[in-house]
């Protein structure tokens, strides 16, 4: 990415080398159809971060070649099973797990060899030094915690989930607390919490268990929607055929809000959608009840987080259904923990997700995408500039100055950075051009080109993203 791992951000021309056309094995580059501007194509990189929040990021099996923790409850008379999975792990550690599934699982991975070790008697005060000394620290990469009662014990169990690991819960009983989880983890590890009552603890995996998309004809909630990105997930949300029936946008900046509602209300309409939005700001109300209000009392479907807080992401967490989903689509450094609900994923599957960036796929589908018609990245233009501007642009950006992307233009002189809301007044020349909603347009990025790229500039021989 440029700006990140190879130097040319906000550069006229770069020459492109094998650090793009062969790292590790792939050319990085994409075929993007002519008739797609410039900023709506460069505008496909953070929608596919978008749309990577939507897809499956979490392993959700056992690991090949892994190491399994089983922790159990003395007493538990449960009769548990293990119906698939237990040929893919390299060893499997049991801790107070009932005689019968140690029995059980004896017998099952007899074929394959796996060494089962037994640790019994550990206390969460032990788990530390027992992760250090059996992973190096790394972790396990899946655990299963069996009739959990404990928050402690959970959240202590769950501090040694390695990267990409899984944390299996299985059982009947509310645990007697929320759990402390890092959410940071979530977000840039993404760990897994699954789960299921019970009896057969592989039950908990799968894709098909376990969600990673919007909830069709539900209830969607946007924390921090007046933001860029935020934008984009309510935008993606009224814009999917199968999407959420009802779509809440709250954020605290009354103008950003404002923004978002004067330009996706038409859209929700014609999708026949209902959008509301909620400044917690400037009502009596507060959000958690604005939420039940709408949904009856029966919470949000999917809760999708864009700012970078463990409170508010807490929050977020109690607005949700028993079996609704959680996105952290915003990170916060590992190490960062928040009050979750764990009960709700073994009792009523709730899901707890998140992502962090995107691959070269999830662009490729947002390029279709846009080509097809059935997405408009130009929706999220709210300035432009051309390379004078870069600096003030990436202020503007800081400051949250406009509700929307800034979009540079290096190839450009002499255009300064301009509010597309302006363009009527400024350059009304170009403004004409504009989509229904004065929503930048490929034709208003022609008009751009005609008035404000030198002479001595070719039109074909320059990038613009």
């Amino acid at each position: 990415a440029y700006g990140y791992t190879i130097p040319g951000g906000l550069t006229q021309y770069h020459l492109i080398g094998p650090e793009v056309l062969d790292a590790d094995g792939l050319n990085y580059t994409l075929p993007v159809d002519e008739s797609l501007g410039y900023a709506e194509a460069a505008l496909t990189e953070p929608w596919a971060c978008v749309f990577a929040a939507y897809t499956q990021r979490r392993r959700l099996s056992p690991k090949a070649g892994g190491v399994m923790w089983i922790v159990g409850q003395k007493n538990d008379t449960t009769p548990y099973v293990f119906s698939a999975g237990l040929d893919t792990p390299a060893k499997i550690y049991l801790t107070d797990v009932p005689d019968s599934l140690r029995d059980y699982l004896r017998t099952q991975t007899a074929q394959y060899g796996t060494p089962l070790i037994e640790k019994n008697g550990l206390t969460p005060a032990d788990y530390p030094a027992f992760s250090q000394a059996e992973t190096g620290g790394a972790g396990f990469d899946d655990i299963v915690v069996l009739n959990p009662q404990s928050a402690e014990q959970v959240g202590a169990a769950a501090k040694h989930i390695a990267r990409r690991g899984t944390f299996n819960l299985v059982g009947k009983t509310p645990l007697d607390a929320d759990v402390p989880v890092d959410v940071g983890r979530i977000h840039y590890d993404y760990t897994a919490y699954v789960g299921n009552p019970g009896p057969d603890i592989a039950a908990s995996y799968g894709e098909a268990r376990n969600r990673c998309d919007l909830r069709p004809g539900g209830t969607a909630v946007f924390v921090g929607a007046g933001g860029p990105m935020g934008q984009m997930h309510v935008q993606r949300a009224l814009e999917m055929p199968d999407g959420p029936a009802q779509i809440i946008a709250t954020d605290i900046n009354a103008v950003r809000l404002a923004a978002l509602e004067n330009k996706y209300a038409a859209l929700a309409e014609s999708r026949q959608k209902k959008l509301h939005t909620f400044n917690p700001t400037d009502s009596d109300q507060s959000l958690y009840h604005f939420v039940m209000a709408a949904t009856e009392g029966a919470g949000a479907d999917d809760v999708i987080v864009s700012v970078p807080a463990a409170a508010v992401m807490a929050e977020a967490a109690t607005l949700m259904k028993p079996d609704g989903m959680l996105v952290f689509f915003a990170g916060v450094p590992n190490g960062t923990f928040a009050p979750l609900n764990l009960s709700n994923v073994y009792l009523h599957n709730a899901q707890f997700t998140g992502t962090s960036g995107s691959t070269l796929d999830d662009q490729a589908q947002v390029i279709r995408l846009v080509e097809a018609g059935k997405l408009s990245p130009n929706r999220s233009v709210a300035a432009i500039g051309g390379i004078e501007a870069a600096r003030e642009g990436i202020q503007a950006m800081m400051e949250g100055r406009y509700p929307g992307k800034v979009v540079i233009f290096p190839q450009l002189r002499g255009l300064p950075l301009t509010a597309v809301s302006e363009l009527p007044e400024r350059f009304p020349d170009i403004a004409r051009h504009l989509a229904p909603g004065n929503v930048w347009s490929p034709a208003a990025e022609k008009a751009l080109f005609e008035r404000f790229l030198p002479d001595d500039i070719h039109p074909h021989a320059q990038s613009g993203h």
